[in-house]
């Protein structure tokens, strides 16, 4: 799993003025939620790039009052005008003590019903886990190699380690093959046709009676 280097500033004042202030100076406010009292600290836009602008799931790791941290992201504030991030949220990640938190979902194979020219569509990207942190993974993985036409993958159908508890629900789809569109419409037009076949020959059935 990779880990993000976060550099981190301790904040010596708090409250809406200093923020404002620090985002114009170019930092962002953050908090560490977890390791005891809440500790507010600030960074740079680019030392978040990494964890922020990622589908990929990675660890926080800073130093803050001589002591180093390694974290996960839950939540971020952006300016709905100028996407500008207006505050970070951290959740440190204690040894031994579990934590709720989203994790990626990672396809393996080559479905058959693609080969057979079907569509696939992924439906969930990430499921929520619950787990120490010493457990946790980069990814989950579900084998879609025997995936056909019209099948779906749900998600107790995840390749999931013993340690690892997933809480979102089991039977939600995660990825499916449909039938392509063209496929779709050639099937109704022959189901059409053949409505029209059938008619016909009652017609002709009717007629000669």
């Amino acid at each position: 799993m990779k880990t993000v280097e976060i550099k981190a500033e301790p904040r010596e004042d708090l409250g809406t003025a200093h923020s404002r202030r620090l985002r114009r100076a170019g930092h962002v406010p953050c908090v560490l939620n977890g390791a005891g009292d809440a500790i507010h600290f600030f960074t740079d836009p680019l030392s978040l790039r990494d964890i922020v602008y990622t589908a990929d799931f990675k660890v926080a790791q800073m130093e803050l009052n001589g002591k180093t941290y390694r974290a996960i992201l839950k939540d971020i504030q952006f300016d709905p005008v100028t996407e500008q991030i207006l505050h970070v949220d951290f959740q440190a990640l204690l040894e031994g003590r579990k934590i709720k938190v989203e994790i990626p979902v990672h396809f393996e194979g080559s479905p058959v019903g693609v080969k057979n020219g079907g569509v696939f569509v992924r439906k969930q990207h990430k499921v929520l886990v619950k787990t120490t942190p010493d457990n946790l993974v980069a990814e989950l993985l579900v084998d879609v190699a025997e995936l056909g036409i019209g099948e779906s993958v749900r998600v107790k159908d995840i390749k999931c380690p013993n340690e690892i508890e997933i809480l979102t629900n089991p039977s939600i789809p995660i990825a499916s093959i449909t039938r392509p569109r063209v496929l779709v419409v050639a099937a109704d037009d022959e189901e059409e046709e053949e409505g029209t076949e059938e008619s016909a020959e009652a017609q002709t059935a009717e007629a000669t009676e």
